[in-house]
């Protein structure tokens, strides 16, 4: 709010060049840009001044009002130095002129009501609802392209300003159609019948043409941005477009050459460099990047053919089993076994199928607490008290399956996490008991009272019980220990 900075741009300047039948990298086509940018600028600024005027400059002005001016002066310096490399551009010159000596007279009076005026934006979208053909600075991307449309397909865009450059350069109705035919039949105009060697430079573009050989060198992108920046307040966001095998140096010596003209920013884009680009030159070049070759494919990472593992054996209210974990290198689960003790085929049948899912996610990456946040504490039959201290209640045999591997694989925080009780989690039990024995937690993220403090777990649930006089209660579930 102290400086009141503006951003004023303008858009369609490489479709008006081509209406006007001026190449956009030639002498001419810099002269008209450079003095339409100073024109834009010197009246932004000299209408800061009389708006000052009215309602005073800007908060920032006063201790900044030397180094303002003196800001003002180079821009009008500067438009001095614009070759007069088209006489149809005479009136533009001397307009600039007239712009500058006005801004500069009475913002030396005044002061001005913002300190920056102008830049020149990219304008992709906006340029697109006011029907310009090309946006900013910029020059066509092809007469014809091919744009990529979020929700799959292509859009065919046709550059407009073709006919009316055609006329301008006085080619007849007959011939006019004949090389827009060309176009559309080519999606390019090199080659069209009627069309003189000489006039080509006009439609050039920044990218090649699908059955084209022309193009606009990336120098004349930088020398573009060179002949305008000493008439805008801020920078100017244009790419400079270098063809797909443009080398390192030719990269490194295009940033040299834009600090040659005394560029404020270059952002430089090599065709083809990017998986997908919203615009293309040919349809093939829109549809060659699938969906299914965008999304990466997972790689199994297999066990050695000798491992090491760990057995368990394991008993849910006598239901007995045997948990075996394979092992990688590094001592991370690659996959699991499970036998079941006197159970039918059916159940171990289904056991032996569940396990080798499991061990086929863990090859294929998926994380071991993913798994065990996903499966553990689901409850189903056989459940019940085990025999093991630091899972005594399981609420199924899924449950105690990856219970048992997370009291194995698993950080302690994670152990406290999915209820495992191993020694440092108890330890950390008894420690929050003893610093707050009136409030604390329970390991599953509830509070718990003094009543808890020496309650077991409940034999149906697992949840830490309340004492109830000489028995226990469960406040999760309502079990009781049995005794009232």
């Amino acid at each position: 709010n102290d400086y009141r900075q503006l951003g004023l741009g303008y858009s369609n300047l490489g479709a008006l060049l081509m209406c006007l039948g001026i190449p956009y990298d030639s002498d001419e086509g810099r002269a008209w840009a450079a003095s339409l940018t100073a024109i834009m600028t010197g009246h932004a600024y000299a209408t800061c001044s009389r708006i000052a005027s009215r309602v005073g400059p800007f908060a920032g002005y006063e201790r900044n009002a030397e180094p303002m001016l003196r800001v003002i002066e180079k821009h009008r310096a500067a438009v001095d130095q614009i070759p007069d490399a088209d006489e149809a551009a005479a009136p533009l010159l001397a307009a600039s002129r007239s712009a500058w000596d006005d801004a500069l007279a009475v913002g030396r009076e005044h002061g001005y009501r913002n300190s920056q005026a102008t830049v020149i934006a990219p304008t992709g979208t906006i340029s697109f609802m006011m029907d310009c053909d090309t946006t900013g600075v910029e020059p066509d991307i092809a007469l014809v392209k091919y744009k990529n449309l979020v929700g799959g397909g292509l859009m065919t865009i046709v550059n407009s300003s073709v006919p009316r450059a055609l006329r301008r350069l006085e080619y007849s109705e007959e011939q006019t159609a004949a090389i827009l035919s060309h176009i559309n039949e080519t999606g390019t105009i090199e080659g069209a019948p009627e069309l003189l060697e000489e006039h080509l430079p006009v439609f050039d573009c920044a990218f090649k043409a699908q059955n084209g050989m022309r193009t606009i060198h990336w120098l004349g992108h930088v020398k573009m941005m060179g002949a305008v920046q000493p008439f805008i307040s801020g920078a100017i966001s244009k790419t400079v477009n270098l063809p797909e095998a443009a080398s390192v140096e030719e990269i490194e010596q295009a940033y040299i050459e834009g600090w040659k003209h005394g560029l404020k920013a270059l952002a430089i884009y090599r065709d083809g460099s990017k998986r997908a680009q919203v615009l293309s030159t040919s349809k093939e070049q829109g549809t060659s990047d699938t969906p299914q070759e965008a999304i990466p494919h997972p790689v199994r990472r297999r066990l050695p053919a000798t491992r090491q593992s760990r057995t368990h054996k394991f008993s849910i209210e006598g239901h007995e089993g045997y948990l075996t974990a394979g092992l990688y290198e590094d001592g991370a689960p690659g996959e699991i076994w499970l036998v079941m003790a006197k159970e039918g085929s059916t159940l171990s049948g289904i056991m032996d199928a569940f396990a080798t899912s499991i061990s086929l996610a863990l090859q294929y990456g998926v994380p071991l607490r993913d798994l065990v946040n996903k499966f553990s504490h689901m409850r189903f039959e056989p459940s019940g008290r085990t025999e093991n201290k630091e899972i005594p209640v399981a609420q199924s045999i899924v449950d105690y399956i990856f219970r048992w591997l997370a009291s194995q694989f698993l950080s302690e925080e994670e152990k406290e996490e999915f209820g495992v009780l191993s020694d440092a989690v108890k330890a950390k039990l008894i420690a929050q008991e003893e610093m707050a024995p009136v409030s604390r937690t329970n390991g599953n993220g509830t509070k718990v009272n003094s009543a808890q403090m020496d309650a077991p777990p409940c034999s149906n649930c697992g949840w830490i019980m309340s004492r109830a006089g000489t028995c226990y209660k469960c406040d999760n579930c309502g079990t009781t220990s049995g005794c009232g």
